[in-house]
């Protein structure tokens, strides 16, 4: 069995337990971490997350958020000035990246088809790399969840941090890690 096949069936596992009714935003979110390097193949299983998904009698929605930044930024008045001086494009700036990303979560959270027995994927995560962490989006929209939210996250945990693409430093978050039974 690979590492991903261990991942889904841990998933799978996972989302068919009873979902406590109640809990606090951040208690709502799953983090399937995987090695950076099965991007791709993880992105060719997605399928397989939400068949055991509906398995468990649970509504599925996915969003990829691999294109949110150039969609951003082409539709940003200071694009051009970003291009030719990208220092420019400093943490004020990228505050509205922040907003336009939540916003787009936020909505497909609050889409007419989810409910509280829905889980909401995200893929593209490390296409934020550099942009904006993970914790900020995270937090952002954590009040909106009303069933689940599974970020699929290319990197790695240890004792309950999280490091994006194995880059930056780990933060602590309170979100349920889903991990491959072996390899880590």
């Amino acid at each position: 069995m690979t590492e991903l096949e261990s991942l889904i069936k841990a998933y799978g596992r996972h989302i068919a337990l009873p979902w406590q009714r109640g809990l606090a935003g951040p208690q709502k979110v799953l983090f399937a971490v995987y090695r950076k390097e099965d991007e791709l193949r993880l992105r060719t299983r997605l399928g397989e997350f939400e068949i055991a998904t509906k398995e468990a009698v649970h509504g599925w929605l996915h969003l990829d958020v691999t294109d949110f930044f150039p969609a951003w930024i082409s539709a940003n008045a200071f694009r051009d000035s970003y291009f030719e001086e990208p220092e420019l494009l400093d943490d004020t700036a990228l505050r509205g990246f922040k907003e336009y990303t939540c916003d787009r979560i936020r909505q497909k959270l609050e889409d007419s088809t989810a409910d509280d027995d829905t889980v909401l994927a995200l893929s593209g995560i490390g296409s934020l790399f550099g942009f904006l962490h993970v914790r900020d989006v995270v937090e952002g929209v954590e009040d909106a969840i009303r069933g689940r939210l599974l970020v699929l996250f290319p990197g790695s945990h240890a004792e309950n941090s999280y490091r994006l693409l194995d880059a930056r430093e780990g933060w602590n978050y309170l979100a349920v890690p889903i991990l491959a039974e072996f390899g880590r």
